[in-house]
């Protein structure tokens, strides 16, 4: 298989957090049995909602800070800490495991995947760099935009973009987040701490060490705005035809038979 490769385009509207998650899942069921094709979805989320990696604590979470803020939480099916969505591009890449893009593991598909988002960031006006592979963490912090992984993005030397995967019965799920704008110590708000000192010191980290697409491109940037570039990125740098599209009614029942759980 040689490019460009058809890929099914949903843009969709901003929606819960467990709404997000069930569809992102849904749409890596259907690609796995064979029943949809390799799909790049980009959305937003409504309200902001706090996600968990899949094996992190929920321990990690204030659950009471939560609720008094409005502010939603769900679990991801990906790995990685904590990350509050709001104010943000969220961008899902599903296909299967022997696809192209997808093949050899996880840091090879996470570094041909990188060059879709560096040629999206850079359609937008930022400089931005893939990082090189890095050792695990001994103890990993539960912020992830406080410390960048393997073939991340960053711009300024500041975590810009995080994405993680799930590869489950032969497809593949990338999904990351691109902050628009906002401060990114309002996780800290969302986050259970010993006490407030700790709290502020994880505040001050993560606004140190992470970076909005506005701060790296010196001007605000819309949701629209950052979708047209990442369907031209991915594109351009990954070969990709790019077709809109909408979910099955498969999709659908999959999506709601999740909810109900």
């Amino acid at each position: 298989m040689t490019p460009p490769y058809t890929f099914r385009l949903l843009l969709t509207p901003p929606a819960a957090g467990a709404w997000n998650m069930a569809v992102d899942e849904a749409l890596l069921d259907a690609v796995a049995r064979g029943q949809a094709p390799p799909t790049l979805r980009l959305y937003a989320w409504s309200p902001p909602c706090l996600s968990l990696g899949r094996h992190q604590p929920v321990e990690d979470a204030d659950t009471g800070r939560l609720a008094a803020r409005g502010w939603d939480m769900v679990r991801r099916p990906t790995g990685g800490r904590a990350i509050l969505h709001t104010d943000e591009l969220t961008y899902a890449l599903i296909a299967a495991a022997d696809h192209p893009l997808m093949r050899g593991g996880v840091l090879p598909s996470y570094r041909r995947i990188a060059a879709g988002l560096l040629e999206a960031l850079r359609l937008l006006g930022i400089e931005a760099r893939m990082e090189g592979e890095r050792p695990p963490e001994k103890q990993p912090a539960a912020v992830c935009f406080e410390t960048p992984s393997s073939y991340e993005i960053t711009a300024a030397g500041r975590k810009l973009l995080g994405s993680a995967q799930a590869r489950r019965h032969r497809a593949v799920l990338q999904h990351g987040s691109l902050p628009l704008r906002g401060d990114l110590g309002r996780i800290a708000d969302a986050l259970h701490f010993p006490d407030e000192a700790a709290r502020e010191a994880a505040r001050a980290a993560v606004r140190a060490r992470a970076i909005t697409a506005a701060e790296a491109a010196g001007h605000t940037i819309g949701w629209w705005e950052a979708a047209q570039a990442f369907r031209r990125g991915f594109a351009t740098a990954l070969g990709l035809r790019l077709v809109f599209g909408s979910l099955s009614e498969g999709e659908w029942a999959s999506v709601m038979t999740r909810l109900a759980l």
